[in-house]
Parts: structure tokens; C-alpha cells; sequence
């Protein structure tokens, strides 16, 4: 099932893709009784937005072996997390802004998991329950002021440093899925969550018991090796197997 976030002129909406058509959801969005109802548009005639409005990102930092390799750093013992502000999302065709205080914006390929249900104090053994799906994310990161600050608030959290979607798809196994992320058309970062080091029911558990985890919240798994930086004019696309294309241009 694909659940999307739509606009068709002044009106917002959640769908189910159905073929070439959009659906109105019967039931609430993030229970896991999601049913299509009848035909609302065809969506070539509706707008798509990212498809979460989250209260907080939730990020995993080196959960990838392979970027670890790269980076010549030793594997966590406990996962390294850090925010985004729900400020620095945006949806599938929104630009990315380059920041003027930061002279390297680079590109991380993640898949986001989407919280369905409201969660503290879970197990790994109950986290697939909790989640709705999941989705292509990028964490865009302005790395200079990373390394300028010794901390990463400022350089993850600009306005559209978060592109989400373009759907959010469930019945996955996300312990097996094929990411890729392409600049103008060049393959950058090709893995799988295979080689996350943490795994995806590990991560919900583990961050449900720091913080609550409210419907809507997204976790970014962490990015595979091969990051690098943004240029104004370039067109970047997360491709994960099973999920759909997240494109966005930068300027």
C-alpha cells in the first residue's frame, strides 16, 4: 500500500495510491487499518507532498559498515542520534536551498521509517507494529559547519534539509531493501540495509526508550558510503527498492 500526502488547489489531503488514481483514506491515516475508499483525483492532477507532517526527525549518524569503512571510523557500540526539526522538510520537486553561511552542502541517502502509533518503551519484538512504513529521505547536512561547531544542529537543521517521499509504502521487509542515490544521473551511493549496523526494529526499541515517539515521526536510518557535496542546479534522486523516487533540484 502507498499513502500519500496530496494538494489539489487549496486543499490537503491524505490518499492511497490506487494505479493512476488517488483514494480517500477510510480510517485513520497512521492506524494500521488503512482501507482505500472511493476515487477522489487522478493523480496526475494533484500535487505531491511529503508524505508525513513529523514533530521531530529522529537520525541515526554511521549506521551503515560500508560508510564506516569509508570514513575509516570505528562501528558504534550504541547508536549516535541527532534531530531535525520538522521546519526541514519538504516534499518530492521542492528545491533544496544552499544555505549562504556554509560553503559545502553535501547529500545523504536514507530510508526513513515512519511511527504510525504513538510508542515509549517498546521492544524490538513490538516495534513493527508501531510503524506505519516507510520512505526515501535525504539528510541534507551543510558539512563545514559540522566540522566548524563540533556539534550537528545548525548544519542539519536548515529549512529543506529534509526531502521525504514521495510515498509512504509498508508490507517491506526493511531488513533487505536496495538504496541508490543519483546525481545528475551519476550513481553516488549504491548499498543495502543489509549492512546497517543497527537494525531497524533495534532503532524504534531503542529511541522509544529515550524519548516518546508520536504518530507521524520519522527515524532516518543512517546513510551508505559514497556521500559528497551539492551544487546549486543539480538534481539529486533517492531510489529505494520497493519505496518509489524521491527527486529534488538544488539552488
Amino acid at each position: 500500500m502507498k499513502i500519500g500526502r496530496f494538494q489539489k488547489q487549496e486543499e490537503i489531503f491524505y490518499g492511497i495510491i490506487e494505479g493512476d488514481n488517488v483514494c480517500l483514506i477510510e480510517g485513520e491515516t497512521y492506524s494500521g487499518d488503512i482501507v482505500p475508499g472511493r476515487v477522489l483525483y487522478p493523480l496526475a492532477g494533484v500535487r505531491t507532498l511529503a508524505p508525513c507532517v513529523p514533530s521531530k526527525a529522529v537520525c541515526v549518524g554511521l549506521n551503515y559498515r560500508d560508510h564506516a569503512e569509508e570514513l575509516g571510523l570505528k562501528v558504534p557500540d550504541e547508536p549516535v542520534l541527532f534531530l531535525k526539526p520538522s521546519s526541514a522538510v519538504i516534499g518530492p520537486d521542492e528545491h533544496i536551498l544552499c544555505p549562504e553561511m556554509s560553503k559545502q552542502v553535501d547529500y545523504e541517502a536514507e530510508v526513513a521509517v515512519v511511527i504510525g502509533r504513538t510508542c515509549r518503551n517498546i521492544s524490538q519484538a513490538e516495534a513493527a507494529s508501531y510503524i506505519l512504513g516507510y520512505t526515501c529521505a535525504v539528510d541534507v547536512t551543510a558539512r563545514d559547519l559540522q566540522r566548524r561547531d563540533g556539534q550537528w544542529s545548525r548544519a542539519k537543521s536548515f529549512d529543506t534539509f529534509l526531502p521525504l517521499g514521495p510515498y509512504v509504502v509498508n508490507d517491506l521487509d526493511p531488513g533487505s531493501l536496495k538504496i541508490s542515490l543519483y546525481l545528475n544521473g551519476v550513481l553516488k551511493q549504491h548499498s543495502s540495509t543489509k549492512n546497517l549496523i543497527f537494525s531497524i526494529p533495534y532503532l524504534v526499541s531503542f529511541i522509544s526508550r529515550i524519548m516518546t515517539l508520536n504518530s507521524g515521526d520519522v527515524i532516518l536510518t543512517g546513510t551508505p558510503a559514497g556521500v559528497g557535496p551539492l551544487h546549486r542546479g543539480d538534481r539529486v534522486e533517492v531510489i529505494i527498492e520497493g519505496i518509489g523516487r524521491l527527486e529534488n533540484q538544488v539552488r
